[in-house]
């Protein structure tokens, strides 16, 4: 298959296609027609999209470039196309959640996530594929097929925003709105070798967003470089009223580190969930030490850290999600079972099945593993760890992907409410990328994005493109 077309634009980052747009050098028209060029060449083959709204991402382009002529730009995102995952909520257009259950859905209203990146000036140009409910998936047996990884058609992108990863990876989009209950943003940026933040909890509002596990759900940008990232995150941050978990906290410049390197900074590699708790593939274990290496080559300083065992962490995590979906569930799964895909049912059904004493007890545990982490980080600046510990498995490979999901070490981020981020460190043998994560004390977003750029600017992973793209 030949490449997309107008793949310069559709790789552009959005630094740079904001600053093309503020000095007239890009028409907002220009950059969201070759965008739906590509959306038009790849959608099929990589299911990424639920519903596309080309019309309207078309008449909000020619308001986008009317305003700029006029003199009024609304900030770095003015122009800029974006997608929402489909339990992101958006006025007068459908949200699904992947569900039959929800396939007539219409709100009334915008998320606030939505409505900030529009106020900012971003056009939303469509819903984007999930896991049903943000949870169960790859589902084949939903009303929608599941996305696709662009690195490889026949690979799972991650999930459960999964979509959001796949149009990001392809240049079908340069920025989209993931969520994150036990590491959904992180999850489809590994998979898709693009960036992923799970911001602090609270310091995005989840009104307008189907909840999956009401104390572990947080929203979060998913870019192709971090620079795009912290201006994607600075656009939707900060306290809300409608979010009763959103934290009443003051919103940094979250651009602020970019530039300024490593030099002098304190990393902990926690590198024994990798090699003991739950063993990693060697071409992940290699990236994740190629990657600390860069860093300690670029002025930082490393040393090796642990922390709690990585299989405690996930049960703590999963008595609570389960739990909490199971409450939110409880009566679709009564009344109409066999609307959910079996995936779905199975992931939460165990929720049924769990003492209200063990998830308390579940709760209580989470808050010494906080005054730990806590404790861990009073001499560092950052962690990083591994994020998937495979690489992408073929995505109707049931066993596979059951035996990979799990796999992983983001769930405890979730747990403790910690910022994360997840960037690619390269490619597996097969060409499938490889990922890390960086973590930091909460609300400290911007020191990770410090050093997450100061990775990317040592390496030129998140230049490369799919071989289709």
């Amino acid at each position: 298959m030949s490449p997309a077309p107008d793949a310069d634009l559709g790789f552009m980052t959005i630094v740079e296609a904001s600053r093309q747009i503020a000095t007239g050098a890009l028409s907002p028209v220009e950059l969201m027609a070759a965008h739906l060029r590509r959306i038009e060449a790849l959608g099929p083959r990589l299911d990424a999209f639920l519903l596309l709204d080309a019309d309207k991402a078309m008449a909000g382009a020619k308001a986008a470039e009317q305003a700029i002529a006029a003199g009024r730009r609304l900030g770095p995102l003015h122009g800029i196309p974006f997608g929402l995952k489909d339990i992101v909520d958006t006025a007068g257009i459908r949200t699904t959640c992947h569900s039959k259950i929800l396939k007539d859905n219409v709100p009334k209203t915008d998320a606030v996530v939505a409505a900030r990146l529009k106020a900012a000036g971003a056009i939303l140009v469509g819903k984007l594929a999930t896991h049903e409910f943000a949870l169960g998936g790859p589902a084949f047996d939903l009303p929608w097929p599941p996305a696709r990884n662009p690195w490889n058609r026949d690979c799972h992108p991650g999930g459960s925003s999964s979509g959001s990863g796949a149009a990001i990876a392809s240049g079908m989009l340069p920025m989209a709105i993931g969520t994150d209950t036990g590491g959904s943003v992180r999850n489809p940026a590994s998979s898709c070798g693009i960036v992923g933040m799970k911001a602090t909890y609270g310091r995005v509002s989840r009104a307008g967003v189907f909840p999956l596990s009401f104390s572990l759900d947080h929203i979060g940008p998913m870019t192709r470089t971090v620079a795009d990232n912290a201006l994607m995150l600075q656009a939707i941050a900060g306290p809300d009223a409608w979010d009763p978990a959103s934290a009443a906290v003051s919103v940094p410049n979250f651009s602020s580190g970019i530039g300024k390197g490593v030099k002098g900074l304190q990393v902990g590699y926690l590198r024994h969930w990798h090699e003991t708790d739950l063993p990693a593939h060697p071409d992940m274990a290699a990236g994740l030490d190629d990657a600390v290496a860069a860093l300690a080559d670029a002025g930082a300083v490393v040393k090796d850290v642990a922390f709690a065992p990585l299989a405690a962490l996930a049960a703590c995590n999963r008595v609570i999600l389960v739990s909490e979906a199971y409450a939110i569930h409880r009566q679709w799964l009564t009344d109409r079972p066999g609307d959910y895909a079996k995936a779905t049912r199975d992931r939460i059904m165990p929720g049924a099945f769990i003492a209200a004493a063990d998830y308390i007890d579940a709760l209580r545990q989470r808050g010494r593993y906080r005054e730990q982490f806590k404790a861990l980080m009073a001499d560092l600046d950052v962690i990083v760890c591994a994020s998937s510990m495979d690489p992408a498995c073929r995505i109707d490979d049931t066993t596979e992907v059951d035996r990979t999901y799990g796999r992983q070490a983001r769930t405890p981020f979730n747990l403790l409410g910690a910022p994360a981020i997840a960037v690619p460190t390269g490619f597996s043998e097969h060409g499938m990328p490889l990922s890390m994560q960086i973590v930091s004390r909460p609300f400290e977003e911007a020191l990770i994005y410090r050093v997450a750029d100061a990775y990317e600017q040592a390496t030129d992973w998140t230049a490369r493109r799919p071989p289709v793209c």
